[in-house]
Order: structure tokens, then C-alpha cells, then sequence
């Protein structure tokens, strides 16, 4: 039996394009593992811990090797909870719209207290930089108001899907299956065609998840 956590990156909910599409793979993925188990993390809806003052600290001294303060110490529990949370679960999905060509605030802090020294990745002078959350899956869904094509005018502006991709192959992940929902504004017609064709992608890439 796996743990899956699906993570939501977006307060609008049932409007979300991103989280319909998440929500797609999830029902098509319980056909398949109905024994398996989903934690929901609504980053919107849950407060996370501050990363300032003795967590960044505390941070320091990980990365320049000294030893916690008692204040640090206890400051950096709260860093160690969500990774520890996190790299508990076996599967990954995450519904995440495009804010001004990046990723919603609530995101970026997640991943900020996630990607820790020690946590989710290490370094060697040996071996550089290696990730620590290896050999699960991630299944992000993705929803943006225009369309970034590779190679086209726009491609540069997207920092949302190349940075997800980058971040979590940074601490260990290789199999990552994005699904983009794009345009989300201008023609109905066509977001509902994408949305669908979206919501076909996800199921099928459930199967085998």
C-alpha cells in the first residue's frame, strides 16, 4: 500500500483548472489502487511555520557545519516536521497555477522549508550535490492563463514548470509527469478543450503511477 500526498497550490478550489486535473488523476488512480491511502495538504488552508530569524539560523549552521543553539534547536524542528512529513509519503501530486509566470507565494515557502541541507539533499565535495527523495513518483498538474510553447516567444517567461521540474530533480525525484491546462483565459471553448484533454492525460498516466 502507498502514501500518496497531494499537495494543492491554488485558494480558488473548485474553480481551480489545476486542481480538477489533479483531481482527475486521483479518481482515475483509485480504479487502479484502491487500497492505497491520500493525504490532502491545502497550502492555502494550512499555516506553515516562518522561515526567518533562528530557522534561518539554524539553517546556517547546518550548511557551515556547527552546532544548533538550544534556540535554533527547537527553531529547526519545525523545518524537520515538514520534510519529515513529506518524505513519509511514497507518491506525489501537486496542483499548482501560474502566478505572474512563476508559482503562488504559499509554494515558494513550502519549498523553502523543504529543500533543506541534511533533509532532502546533501553535499560532498566528492559528489556535489545529490538528492535525498529518491525512487518515488510525482505527478504535477499544472494550470497557466496563456501559453508557453518550447521554442516560441513566450517559452522564456515560463518559470513555473521548468522550476518544479528542476526543484524536485534537485532533491532525488526522476519520474515526474507534468500535465498543463493552457490558455485558462480568453476563448471558454478552448480552456474547456484543454481541461478535457488534460483530464485524459492525467487518467491515463494513473494507470501505471
Amino acid at each position: 500500500m502507498s502514501r500518496i500526498l497531494y499537495l494543492q497550490a491554488s485558494p480558488r478550489a473548485a474553480q481551480s483548472l489545476s486542481i480538477a486535473v489533479a483531481d482527475a488523476f486521483l479518481e482515475a488512480y483509485r480504479r487502479h489502487h484502491p487500497a492505497d491511502t491520500v493525504t490532502v495538504l491545502n497550502l492555502f488552508q494550512n499555516e506553515l511555520p516562518p522561515f526567518d530569524g533562528a530557522v534561518l539560523d539554524a539553517k546556517y549552521a547546518v550548511l557551515s557545519g556547527k552546532p544548533h543553539t538550544p534556540e535554533q534547536a527547537e527553531a529547526w524542528k519545525a523545518v524537520t516536521r515538514v520534510a519529515s512529513e513529506f518524505a513519509g509519503h511514497d507518491k506525489f501530486v501537486l496542483a499548482a497555477a501560474m502566478w505572474n509566470f512563476s508559482i503562488p507565494y504559499r509554494l515558494k515557502h513550502y519549498l523553502d522549508l523543504l529543500i533543506q541541507p541534511g533533509l532532502t539533499f546533501r553535499f560532498s565535495p566528492e559528489n556535489g550535490y545529490s538528492g535525498l527523495v529518491t525512487g518515488k513518483p510525482a505527478f504535477l498538474a499544472l494550470a497557466r492563463g496563456g501559453e508557453y510553447p518550447p521554442g516560441s516567444p513566450a517559452a522564456p517567461f515560463d518559470f513555473q514548470r521548468p522550476y518544479l521540474e528542476t526543484i524536485l530533480g534537485f532533491i532525488g525525484f526522476t519520474e515526474i509527469h507534468t500535465v498543463t491546462v493552457e490558455p485558462t483565459l480568453g476563448d471558454p471553448e478552448r480552456t474547456a478543450r484543454s481541461l478535457g484533454e488534460a483530464r485524459a492525460k492525467a487518467a491515463e498516466i494513473a494507470r501505471t503511477f
